[in-house]
């Protein structure tokens, strides 16, 4: 079955807080624009229970509730959404493609928003009991930890919160961290510290998680002392679940040996302009000191800017 095609002044690849902002923008400069989305709407921060550095929420909100306000405007605006996943994109200088399993989106301008993905441990036996035990989403599994112990791999923000939030459903959350003390910003280490259901694993990594249908025991190494302890599920039990928060990879595969990047991040200049004219990079996806969302929303709002100039540079020089 042949491919359809539709043209578009902007196609925005990434349905998260920049995608989503780059959409608002662009939509009330009255460009014609669709947001491609492989999964749902919001990215990885719509599994926030509360989002409390979000200016504007003084008691905070959550993700899944901020991220569909963003949805919401950009609708309002025109923007047009598909939820599919781009296979193949051709970046050239006349006009901008990309291609999923049924169209083709010609563009004048295209913005990547395409986020990132929690990493990995990296440890034996990791890969084969996700989703069995290990999740890396704490609102969608926090039911699972209903009476049993909970091990967070982690000592940034995210680590920190979702620990936090699982002391709900968990009769005990241990957070495991590789130093002596978290990386989270000090209000939400002043949370955890005051949590009675929550205890820390300090100076430790693991080495291996065993199980076959469940996580059935951990191993984990002191990196001081070099000492390895076999962890297993508390009397009663029979399992024991894991949420590694270890940092984040780029979804940037897509662009390998097009854009230019770092580490697998895309490098743009402060208007989020990449090497490739009218190709423009926003939120997570991109080299940045800060990844949140109230930067990504910053970055998408500068994409769509910097995207609209661009397409006005092309309509004068047609003139």
């Amino acid at each position: 079955m042949a491919k359809k095609d539709e043209y578009y002044d902007v196609v925005i690849i990434g349905g998260g807080p920049a995608g989503l902002t780059a959409g608002i923008y662009c939509g009330r400069s009255r460009l014609k624009t669709i947001i491609l989305e492989q999964g749902l709407v919001g990215g990885l921060i719509t599994s926030t229970e509360d989002l409390e550095n979000y200016p504007g929420f003084p008691n905070g909100i959550g993700g899944e509730e901020l991220m569909n306000l963003f949805y919401e405007q950009a609708k309002k605006f025109g923007v047009d959404f598909k939820f599919t996943n781009v296979k193949k994109v051709d970046f050239n200088e006349n006009e901008k493609i990309a291609e999923t399993f049924r169209n083709i989106y010609h563009a004048k301008s295209i913005i990547i928003a395409t986020g990132a993905k929690p990493k990995r441990i990296g440890c034996k036996g990791e890969e084969e009991l996700i989703g069995k035990g290990i999740s890396f989403c704490s609102t969608c599994d926090a039911n699972l930890c209903i009476g049993k112990e909970v091990y967070v791999i982690g000592g940034g923000d995210s680590a920190v919160e979702e620990a936090i939030y699982l002391t709900k459903f968990a009769d005990k959350v241990t957070i495991i961290h590789r130093r002596d003390e978290l990386r989270a910003a000090k209000s939400i280490q002043e949370k955890a510290f005051k949590c009675d259901k929550l205890d820390f694993m300090w100076n430790t990594v693991v080495k291996e998680i065993k199980g076959k249908d469940k996580v059935e025991a951990m191993v984990v190494e002191n990196v001081k002392t070099g000492e390895k302890t076999t962890i297993t599920p508390k009397e009663g039990n029979d399992s024991f679940m894991i949420f590694p928060y270890v940092g984040l990879e780029p979804a940037t595969s897509l662009f390998k040996d097009i854009i230019n990047m770092e580490n697998g991040f895309i490098k743009t200049n402060e208007n989020m302009e990449t090497n490739i004219p009218g190709v423009f990079a926003a939120g997570d996806c991109r080299v940045k000191p800060l990844r949140q969302v109230v930067t990504a929303a910053a970055d998408g709002a500068i994409a769509a800017f910097s995207a609209e100039n661009y397409i006005n540079t092309l309509s004068e020089s047609l003139d």
